[in-house]
């Protein structure tokens, strides 16, 4: 009910106001939750029947990108350039109804090994109003799905309900996170893993890919950090443990060229935090897409209940 509240009166809150608001929360969060972010040391339990990563690899590298406004879609071609330089690839989740998706983008992306997916409908907070209304949104994002050719989805605001998103043409989520209380619907999935989420009476369903890595926004635009030890810190953690590690950056916030806004970072950071993996981690982890990961999790069916 809160939730429905604040996204109702969201649109009249001063941008500057909704970030005080935010910040104010982390700091209580960030006290509260201390046991269990950045690091919840019960998300290292592997799935039953673990028999590890292809190629004999530590860990999964994963890269994933939400797509907000048309400010970040107008910044995914340098995002792109970025990883191309670095060597690796990535997802790029856009949301359809909001800004003006561009084909030529899309296929830019995916011609050059990029994956695309699908993040929600409109960004509106209003996807779980009602059972029925999430079927009529369901259908929409099905039907871009299908024209884009994506196999992935993100939910706005990480807003999940995974025994609804069966209704989504789907091989792999991405809604879930294994800790982050500073997100709208704070559970966690408490996996550092990907698991199958098995459809009621069926034995299909699709792969849940809970990010792993804090979100850019959560780090350098509500916390202000200018440095990526935290993304250090819960790295190698994660390869410790030999699980998956999967970043959610936003281009929406990253900064290429001038000084920083309101709401921006230097994409260096996020430079900063993939030269640190190559370097420590050379050839120890098993880096693909998303969907890559869905297939083989598909094939292996290591089944959770996180809802």
């Amino acid at each position: 009910m809160l939730l429905k509240i604040y996204y109702k009166i969201k649109p009249l809150i001063p941008r500057r106001l909704q970030l005080g608001m935010r910040r104010l929360r982390a700091r209580v969060k960030l006290r509260t939750h201390a046991d269990v972010w950045p690091i919840d040391e019960a998300a290292a339990n592997p799935p039953k029947d673990w028999k590890g990563w292809p190629d004999g690899k530590k860990f999964a590298l994963v890269l994933t990108h939400d797509v907000d406004t048309q400010t970040g879609h107008d910044r995914c071609r340098d995002l792109a350039l970025l990883e191309m330089e670095m060597g690796v690839r990535s997802s790029f989740n856009f949301v359809p109804e909001r800004y003006a998706v561009s084909p030529d983008l899309r296929r830019f992306l995916v011609s050059r090994g990029f994956e695309v997916g699908v993040h929600g409908l409109k960004h509106d907070g209003k996807y779980f109003n009602s059972r029925g209304y999430f079927r009529q949104r369901a259908e929409q994002i099905n039907r871009y799905l299908k024209d884009w050719g994506a196999s992935g989805y993100r939910s706005p605001s990480m807003l999940h309900n995974l025994d609804w998103f069966h209704d989504l043409d789907i091989e792999y989520d991405s809604s879930t996170f294994d800790t982050d209380p500073f997100e709208p619907q704070p559970t966690g999935a408490r996996t550092i893993f990907p698991f199958f989420v098995e459809k009621p009476d069926s034995r299909k369903g699709f792969v849940e890919l809970p990010y792993t890595l804090p979100q850019d926004f959560t780090l350098f635009i509500l916390m202000k950090h200018h440095d990526v030890g935290i993304w250090k810190r819960k790295v190698d953690w994660i390869v410790e443990h030999g699980g998956m590690v999967l970043v959610n950056v936003h281009p929406d916030y990253m900064n290429f060229n001038n000084e920083c806004r309101l709401e921006e970072y230097r994409a260096c950071l996020y430079e900063d935090i993939l030269l640190y993996i190559k370097t420590k981690y050379n050839d120890m982890y098993w880096h693909v897409l998303p969907g890559e990961v869905a297939k083989l999790f598909s094939r292996t069916s290591f089944v959770a209940d996180v809802n």
